[in-house]
């Protein structure tokens, strides 16, 4: 599962109530770029680009896919906020309609809270009528959220681990109206792996695929999930982002867009990412 040379570390976040995936994009290392995946017209729209550090698993994106929630870290900042922040942007830009500085890189993320859900008086109220909330500090939170629950075979969280990184954590999320099953586990204690292989925000992982039998590993896979219809969606460790069959097979994907070949290319966000 070596990291292919070359190869950016991708990681994505669907909306729960969209077709829409937020992709999470880094290489060269100091430089981090987002992007926006349409589910329905199969389409990749490049984003901002930002010389920092995007932390994409304390990150989130709105249930209607329109609004990023993001946590950075931008040593060249230069606001009121500093150079640890949490901001909320339209996708696939970084504009901050809305941020808060941080106590630094250590500080949780936060996420949209989902139509059914209350706030409560120590949720961030946001002018488009979204609330915030921190992100809770468990490993996989994002996927939780998303539909993912711990395996028979999980190992309990031991009392006194604070930071939820002294376990090798497995969830499984069953195929939206098929028979499938999708299973991710994280490798090695999760506040150890920085800078190994392609693991995304201190955590490495690895995908396998039970389709009528013995789980199959998809060690070409750095991030995986299942859309609303589905579908199977996938970053591969060469950088590339795919709509598969349910069989996790590669060949004849019905979507690709090739991340790895996008270079640095910051410049101004549209008018519309300007304001709510």
């Amino acid at each position: 599962m070596a990291r292919t040379k070359g190869a950016p570390r991708i990681y994505c976040l669907p909306a729960t109530g969209a077709p829409v995936v937020a992709v999470f994009r880094r290489g060269p290392s100091e430089w981090s770029h987002v992007g926006r995946w349409d589910l329905q017209t199969m389409r990749y729209e490049p984003g901002a680009w930002l010389r920092g550090r995007i932390f994409p698993r304390r990150s989130d994106l709105s249930p209607d896919g329109r609004y990023l929630s993001y946590f950075a870290h931008d040593p060249r900042a230069k606001w009121e906020h500093g150079d640890a922040y949490v901001a909320v942007s339209k996708l696939p830009w970084l504009t901050a309609l809305h941020a808060f500085g941080t106590c630094g890189t250590w500080t949780r993320g936060y996420r949209f809270l989902e139509p059914d859900e209350t706030a409560g008086p120590d949720d961030e109220q946001l002018p488009n009528g979204f609330h915030l909330r921190a992100i809770p500090i468990e490993q996989f939170a994002n996927e939780r959220r998303r539909g993912w629950v711990e395996t028979a075979d999980c190992p309990s969280r031991r009392p006194g681990d604070a930071w939820d990184q002294e376990r090798n954590t497995r969830l499984q999320k069953p195929q939206p109206g098929g028979k499938a099953m999708l299973m991710v586990e994280s490798l090695g204690h999760a506040g150890g792996e920085f800078g190994v292989g392609q693991a995304v925000d201190g955590m490495q992982v690895r995908y396998s695929l039970a389709c009528d039998g013995e789980p199959r590993f998809l060690d070409d896979l750095q991030w995986a999930d299942w859309d609303a219809r589905g579908r199977l969606l996938v970053a591969t460790r060469d950088g590339r982002i795919q709509l598969r069959g349910s069989d996790g097979n590669p060949v004849g994907a019905d979507f690709e867009a090739n991340l790895a070949e996008l270079s640095p290319q910051p410049g101004a966000a549209p008018d519309w990412a300007d304001n709510w």
